[in-house]
């Protein structure tokens, strides 16, 4: 029951304090201070309490599409364990549920983005629904993988059957995974080198354009939801990268947080040091992030 609390709070109260890392962590390379670590929960805070903006030609679905889009991505928060400890939900064959929980939330975004009628937005949904044909491949690869190792289709048991003896006889195959699936969580959550969430040109946005009609706290809702998917992909990698288990229950929590928070200065790290890619190189690494993963696939069947 405990665990199960801890699980809920760190879920909820984890992901914008990701963001603050990652933002930190850019402005240390660039010779910055930064905003605070805790700027994002401001930012959320404000959007909860400004007034709501709406487009005389958007209809419901406009207005569902955040909340439907959170919703989804709550629930896959359930299904992925955290470090060591159980998902609050598990069954057999919810790995297949947790990712179409994210192409739920995906599509909601999408429609919502045409709803409003603007031929720049529907750009930034023909873009979110092309690279993700190649993204979710790579994800399912991945899964695959973890299934035939593990020999079950539910992720907590999956994920943690990923100890240090199953590196040790598997590391070449969960090194390509691993490599894959950060490119899928750059891709996914829309980060250097695929989209820039802190700019706004109009030939390079993928996700950003999407949600330029939203305002107050549907874009509150919007920036929230972006943050636990973050945190969510991110705890999918930490199970994998950190097989470690202290036995203490206590001490298993703080080397997830701390994992997490090293997973967050990795992916400022490399928003730091490289470039945003042009469009047309964005599908070519994803697919070479779909070929490692199977590749990963093949070295583990037998």
């Amino acid at each position: 029951m405990i665990d199960t609390l801890l699980h809920i709070t760190i879920a909820l109260a984890m992901p914008p304090l990701l963001l603050g890392v990652i933002n930190k962590t850019k402005a240390a390379f660039a010779g910055r201070v930064g905003a605070p670590f805790l700027q994002p929960y401001y930012d959320l805070a404000r959007l909860m309490r400004k007034g709501v903006v709406l487009s005389d030609t958007t209809s419901w679905i406009f207005r569902a599409g955040p909340a439907v889009t959170l919703a989804a991505t709550l629930c896959a928060g359930l299904l992925i364990p955290l470090g060591k400890h159980a998902a609050p939900v598990s069954f057999e064959g919810d790995m297949i549920l947790f990712a179409y929980l994210f192409a739920l939330g995906r599509f909601f975004t999408t429609i919502a983005a045409l709803d409003t009628g603007s031929s720049f937005e529907g750009m930034g949904a023909a873009r979110e629904v092309s690279f993700s044909c190649l993204a979710e491949p790579t994800l399912f690869f991945a899964l695959i993988t973890l299934t035939r190792l593990s020999g079950t289709m539910s992720l907590t048991p999956m994920l943690q059957h990923v100890s240090s003896p199953v590196w040790m006889g598997t590391g070449a195959a969960l090194l390509l995974m691993l490599a894959g699936l950060f490119v899928v969580l750059l891709a996914e959550n829309s980060r250097i080198p695929f989209d820039d969430p802190n700019t706004h040109l109009e030939l390079t946005m993928i996700h950003e354009v999407m949600v330029l009609d939203h305002s107050g706290p549907y874009f509150g809702c919007i920036l929230y939801g972006a943050a636990l998917k973050l945190f969510i992909l991110g705890a999918l990698f930490v199970n994998i990268a950190v097989p470690f288990a202290s036995g203490n229950s206590f001490l298993d929590w703080v080397i997830f947080a701390g994992s997490m928070l090293a997973l967050s200065v990795a992916i400022g790290t490399v928003e730091s040091v490289m470039a945003r890619l042009r469009l047309i190189r964005v599908p070519q690494l994803l697919v070479a992030a779909m070929i490692l993963t199977a590749f990963s696939l093949v070295l583990v069947v037998r």
